[in-house]
């Protein structure tokens, strides 16, 4: 009553009207807006009040998995000491015995997982992550209903951590489940998880897509789904729904609990439909250029002379002999879009091609310069392990600075002390006699130093324009302004790369 009557003497229906926003002194606008009582957008949020009716139609074709795995004992054929004169051994013994049962130590041991999956078809095909039925040697799946089938591994992919897996002698009919666009999925959207969280079978978690396109790994195929619906041990391989009852994901990691909450992550089911034709065949093979890419970072389209804000894939090097090469791909270019499919970053690029079979064709569009160009390749195989890390020069001769080493203007601009680069060196990393120049000391706090040039690196180009003297980098640098970005090609190992530096030296 007390609360009531003071909501009757101060609530707003006696204060008179709300107050009004001010207006800027500046620009004459109200510092904030009133909302019209109407949402911004046209929200669409469950109609009822209750997600029963629809976790009872999806939950039968969601399916608890629990595998064995045996390994070799590394310690098999050794046995405890005989006991009987007490200390240390017999406790020992005790222990061993208490454990195994036995004196002498397993030829074999036994681990076993537990996770989730889901029916995709009434042949008994089940979708699951790779880690829950990887070097598996038993397979059992049990269904809502009770029934318990044995499986067999059909194919499995580490790099998406995705399997397939196939029911044995079937008896009855199969629920199963239908899957959505996972590419259609927007921030915020709501999802449900199914699955069995720490032995918890057929449990429920409710939330919304609380981000897209996360890399949590930094492979080259990390895409996944962020959620807040709760995931814990035991759901990975289980499904996640959109609210039309679609599976747009699979449950597959979560951040420790002793880091954050609430943080899991999902397979694109999009990525795993275009596995599945490969997954029935027991191999997965995916489409290769044959070129090392990064980021086209901000410093980088100025350096470039690029528009700004645009996206793409700055391509580093080109293996020599591959598609890329063949094609006439050259270090420097920027992908922009893969069979008019636009491309805004190097793991979308690297997805996207992976995507083609060998041997099919593929069109990339890249810009050269300001000139942009379609260029078409023959996609081959991507090989199991890519050399892709970046080498670090080791030993070999320094060189000497020399007159020509220190020149006014370059040192103070970038930073850096350069030289001829000596034949030893240019032995080593595969560069011709004619071909770059080296660096022979950095400022760490430098121009240079700062954007990661470093000792014994060899500078190829300059604004793509390759350099082979000491006096070209100085002459290209002294044409440019403090504060303006040059870009330099830099080899280091046996891998090449771009480096966007930010001049210094003084502005006059």
């Amino acid at each position: 009553m007390a609360v009531a009557t003071a909501c009757g003497i101060e609530g707003r229906a006696d204060a008179g009207p709300p107050p009004q926003a001010p207006t800027s002194k500046e620009t004459g606008k109200q510092l904030w807006h009133d909302s019209t009582g109407q949402p911004p957008v046209n929200v669409s949020v469950p109609s009822q009040s209750s997600l029963a009716p629809l976790i009872k139609q999806l939950k039968p074709a969601v399916v608890n998995i629990s595998s064995t795995t045996v390994m070799k004992n590394p310690h098999r054929g050794l046995r405890m000491p005989n006991g009987g004169g007490g200390g240390d051994d017999d406790e020992n013994q005790q222990l061993f015995e208490k454990f195994f049962g036995q004196r002498e130590m397993p030829e074999e041991l036994k681990g076993t997982s537990l996770g989730s999956g889901f029916i995709i078809n009434d042949d008994g095909y089940v979708l699951t992550n790779n880690h829950v039925v990887k070097d598996a040697t038993d397979i059992k799946v049990r269904l809502s209903d009770g029934r318990e089938f044995e499986a067999k591994i059909v194919g499995r992919d580490p790099a998406s951590d995705v399997a397939l897996i196939k029911l044995q002698q079937l008896k009855g009919k199969l629920p199963t489940v239908a899957l959505g666009d996972s590419d259609a999925l927007d921030q915020g959207d709501f999802v449900l998880a199914i699955g069995s969280p720490l032995g918890f079978r057929e449990s429920v978690t409710f939330g919304i897509v609380s981000a897209k396109d996360r890399s949590l790994t930094g492979g080259a195929f990390d895409d996944f789904l962020q959620t807040d619906a709760a995931i814990n041990q035991g759901n990975s391989g289980g499904p996640l729904f959109n609210m039309k009852g679609e599976v747009v994901g699979i449950n597959t990691a979560i951040i420790s609990p002793q880091i954050g909450s609430g943080i899991g992550f999902a397979v694109p089911i999009n990525m795993a439909k275009q596995l599945v034709p490969q997954l029935l065949t027991g191999k997965v093979s995916r489409g290769y250029l044959g070129v090392a890419v990064s980021e086209l970072t901000p410093d980088l389209v100025q350096g470039f002379g690029l528009k700004e804000g645009t996206k793409g894939a700055l391509v580093q090097s080109v293996v020599p002999k591959a598609p890329a090469d063949k094609a006439g791909v050259k270090p420097g270019d920027v992908v922009v879009a893969v069979n008019g499919k636009p491309v805004d970053s190097p793991s979308l690029l690297t997805r996207t091609v992976s995507s083609v079979q060998p041997g099919g064709k593929a069109t990339l569009t890249v810009l050269r310069g300001n000139e942009k160009k379609d260029l078409t390749i023959t996609v081959a195989q991507r090989p199991d392990e890519e050399a892709l890390a970046r080498g670090e020069l080791g030993g070999g001769e320094e060189g000497e600075g020399g007159p020509a080493a220190q020149k006014p203007g370059a040192n103070d601009k970038l930073g850096i002390r350069i030289a001829p680069v000596p034949p030893q060196v240019a032995s080593e990393l595969n560069v011709q006699p004619d071909q770059g120049v080296l660096v022979v000391a950095v400022n760490p706090n430098g121009p240079a130093g700062s954007a990661g040039v470093r000792k014994n690196d060899v500078i190829l180009e300059v604004n793509r324009q390759p350099v082979n003297k000491v006096e070209q980098v100085v002459g290209l640098i002294q044409k440019m302004k403090p504060g303006q970005v040059v870009v330099l090609r830099v080899q280091r190992g046996q891998q090449a790369s771009y480096l966007p530096v930010k001049l210094g030296g003084e502005k006059k």
